[in-house]
């Protein structure tokens, strides 16, 4: 059952990872001599040709930007929560996406050799890696049969001299008595049980080994983009200019933003909550810039301090401004959108025994803000997914039992050689197949009650296997000097089992909610 369960995992990894290679675009334009542009499969790039990539298309191949300007997305293979301008020059990486204009890019890397298809072999190999916790009953179970054989032909060799049908019936009695039913279901049940349980409140248990690794973690590691934030921007300040309220400029800037697809002209809208300035027309979007538009009072301009005309203001935020023909109008302080529940799933752990670490590829900046709302001292910024790999298993040299919970591609690696590992429910497919768990509704307050749940778990098993230890301690004997017949030893087994089921299914009705029960 074991191999069967292992094979059958495997199985799902490669399937996961052969949908995520299949994320890439299937064909892109490339350049022909004559400067013309045809779309051709990807398969048939080859270093040293030159495409083109749309707006809303994903990068098919390393390269570098050679025509254009735009903004790439890269979360979920660096960790930057930022989309990051790609001016002409710079590189981008396969597997980002697109966000504003189409620009050219000289390709350098295709298939295998690129970033990308390097973080899926890297996750392969730490899969590969990660230690297999056996079930606790398996290592019981091994040396009980041994001595269950011997002590059935012990009795049977006492009483064959004296009485041979005694004999026999002891001998019966012995195996029966000991047939390990109740100390085979002992682990099993409890964890299905407590898998059921999961699953009604939106947790999906991948490995049922990773129940018992769960309950033992003293460490447990947050990535950032994603998981501790969610994947939209919010609007933190804004500033104005005297005379005109926050809520004016606000409406004014979502009446220019709603004409964009770009994440920051969203968090504008969204901040606006439906209520825009009507008073405006000719809305144009400059690629990589920003937006005008003519409004009652001259024209506006909504985007970075450069296009807008302005001197920046100081701040460890990302800003843009709105101004009008006489200068600066407003601007709009832009951070992560941190989880409701990501302070209070941290202080829970924490109350639990469990030190808690943030592990990030984004700027210490933005990593040390985010920490300080959730209440976490222990960060580590501008990692790379060979790096969080490197930290996670030079806790596990520490002796320190290190869970994971993460969201994009380069939490990969890292989420597969970990102890026990949280995929969140947005998280990218290869994520979720190497994760020992999976939070459906992407609730971060899941992650305590998860512990609080294996916990109990395994408090159950270990009455489980404490009761199937004594009534073998108390029954073997009687079977063996011949006072426990047969029939009564089939009754006391299938009383002992019935005992560990229903002992069991105590998990099944049990709702994880509090960490004080833990």
């Amino acid at each position: 059952t074991g191999r069967l369960l292992e094979l059958r995992l495997r199985s799902r990894t490669a399937g996961a990872l052969d949908d995520l290679m299949r994320r890439l675009p299937d064909s892109v334009e490339r350049q022909n001599t004559d400067g013309s542009f045809t779309r051709v499969a990807v398969r048939r790039l080859v270093v040293g040709d030159v495409i083109r990539v749309l707006p809303g298309e994903s990068f098919p191949a390393d390269g570098t930007v050679i025509m254009g300007d735009t903004l790439a997305d890269e979360a979920l293979l660096t960790g930057e929560s930022r989309p990051v301008s790609k001016p002409s020059g710079s590189t981008v990486i396969a597997g980002s996406h697109n966000l504003s204009s189409a620009v050219q890019v000289h390709v350098e890397q295709v298939g295998k050799s690129t970033r990308y298809a390097q973080i899926v072999a890297l996750m392969e190999r730490a899969s590969v890696d990660k230690p297999r916790l056996a079930l606790l009953a398996d290592r019981v179970a091994r040396p009980f049969i041994i001595l269950v054989l011997l002590a059935a032909t012990g009795a049977a060799a006492f009483w064959w001299h004296t009485d041979p049908g005694r004999a026999l019936m002891a001998a019966v009695a012995v195996l029966v008595v000991t047939c390990p039913c109740a100390l085979s279901l002992a682990t099993p049940t409890a964890m299905l049980a407590a898998a059921g349980s999961l699953a009604r409140h939106g947790v999906l248990v991948r490995r049922l080994q990773a129940l018992e690794a769960f309950a033992n973690i003293d460490t447990i590691i947050f990535d950032k983009t994603g998981t501790l934030t969610q994947d939209r921007m919010k609007v933190a300040n804004i500033s104005t200019r005297m005379g005109i309220s926050a809520a004016e400029a606000l409406q004014m800037a979502g009446a220019l933003a709603q004409h964009s697809l770009h994440p920051v002209s969203r968090a504008l809208v969204a901040a606006c909550a439906g209520e825009v300035y009507a008073g405006v027309s000719d809305v144009k979007e400059v690629s990589g810039q920003g937006l005008t538009a003519n409004s009652e009072t001259g024209q506006l301009r909504l985007g970075s301090a450069g296009f807008c005309g302005i001197n920046p203001y100081a701040s460890d935020l990302m800003q843009v401004y709105l101004a009008d023909e006489l200068g600066w109008l407003a601007s709009f302080d832009l951070d992560e959108d941190i989880r409701p529940d990501a302070q209070s799933a941290v202080q829970a752990l924490q109350a639990a025994g469990v030190q808690v670490q943030v592990l990030s590829g984004d700027r210490l900046q933005a990593v040390q803000r985010v920490a300080a709302q959730v209440g976490v001292s222990d960060i580590f910024a501008g990692c790379t997914p060979q790096s969080k790999l490197a930290h996670v298993r030079a806790l596990q040299r520490q002796g320190r039992r290190v869970a994971m919970v993460g969201d994009g591609l380069n939490d990969g690696p890292v989420l597969a050689s970990a102890h026990v590992s949280v995929a969140m429910g947005e998280a990218v497919p290869l994520a979720q197949a190497q994760s020992d768990f999976v939070v459906l509704g992407g609730q971060l307050a899941m992650i305590p009650r998860l512990l609080v749940h294996a916990r109990r778990t395994m408090r159950i098993v270990r009455q489980n296997l404490l009761w199937a230890a004594l009534y073998n301690a108390v029954c073997v004997p009687l079977a063996v000097t011949g006072w426990l017949s047969a029939w009564l030893a089939g009754l006391g087994m299938a009383l002992s089992s019935l005992v560990v089921i229903l002992n069991a299914a105590r998990l099944a009705r049990a709702a994880p909610i509090n960490l004080e029960s833990a």
